[in-house]
């Protein structure tokens, strides 16, 4: 048995264990295929144990696969981190900071808060990919990225939630729509009367709307489904009908009399959260730290 574990080694096994394919795996990393089976198939014969079970689609961690997966990626996360603290000890505040957001947040943290980051902290950089809620707190959990950033995303053992703010998922309209001048909150039957847009089923605000479908007993079928917040916000504006949304996904529309954001009868809906969150037990960089309080106190997303 090896003494010792090989870097290498590791990384072509957690890619593949990651993405469920030795060919997925090796179009991430570059290389050919029969590259990443080799490497794996040296480290299992170091070991003296099968780490993948090959599956006719793919492939799938042994339980002693799974362990040294997640044993080599907690290693390098805190490899990174401690590195990251080494750098602010030296006083030189700079490092990298991943997040990986719903798309709902996009125009919120792009509106103000990441450029006053910057002028506080030019030498940080950062890396933003868009996700919805069950990637989020996967990719959170298996430390793919510092920070998470979702509507109600979903529970996970290993994930912390930092803070939270009740944001309600309100119905989208123009000013000239009927429904504009409804008096009090906007029921779901009434909503159904009219052509809807709609986020995936992955995003965590769409999944909000579904448990609200099933209380109801009401099915809303949506003549666009599109992961494009931008798309959605076209949609009502060109007058084909509505979405649902948090009010602060359209505060520029709003602010200039386009789109008005109407309350929704739905305990479900009113009670949707923005949420911020972490791996469990995970000692961030303080530049991380210092976006996630920063963010936290900027972002209208998180203004109850």
């Amino acid at each position: 048995m090896a003494d010792r574990l090989d870097d290498h080694h590791l990384r072509y096994l957690v890619e593949a264990v990651r993405r469920g394919s030795v060919r997925a795996a090796a179009d991430f990393l570059g290389v050919n295929p029969s590259v990443v089976s080799r490497q794996i198939a040296e480290l299992e014969s170091e070991l003296g144990i099968a780490l993948l079970e090959r599956l006719p689609r793919g492939v799938r961690a042994t339980e002693a696969g799974e362990f040294l997966a997640t044993h080599f990626r907690l290693q390098m996360t805190e490899r990174s981190d401690a590195l990251a603290r080494i750098r602010e000890m030296r006083g030189l505040m700079r490092g990298h900071i991943s997040l990986i957001i719903g798309g709902g947040f996009v125009s919120d943290i792009m509106s103000g808060p990441l450029t006053r980051f910057w002028e506080r902290h030019p030498r940080i950089t950062m890396t933003v990919e868009i996700g919805g809620a069950d990637e989020i707190t996967r990719a959170v959990a298996e430390d793919r990225f510092h920070l998470g950033m979702g509507f109600n995303v979903p529970p996970h053992p290993q994930v912390r939630v930092e803070e939270a703010a009740t944001q309600p998922l309100a119905l989208i309209a123009r000013p000239d729509h009927v429904l504009a001048r409804h008096e009090g909150p906007i029921s779901l039957r009434e909503i159904a009367l009219y052509p809807l847009a709609l986020l995936p089923a992955g995003a965590g605000a769409r999944q909000r709307v579904a448990l609200a479908e099933q209380a109801e007993g009401i099915v809303l079928t949506p003549r666009l489904n599109t992961s494009s917040l931008e798309m959605l916000r076209q949609f009502v504006r060109d007058g084909h009908g509505l979405t649902l949304l948090p009010a602060f996904a359209i505060n520029a529309e709003s602010a200039a009399g386009m789109l008005v954001a109407l309350p929704v009868q739905s305990s479900i809906l009113a009670s949707t959260q923005s949420q911020v969150i972490t791996r469990l037990g995970r000692a961030l960089p303080a530049a991380a730290v210092e976006l996630l309080r920063f963010l936290v106190r900027e972002m209208r997303a998180f203004r109850r």
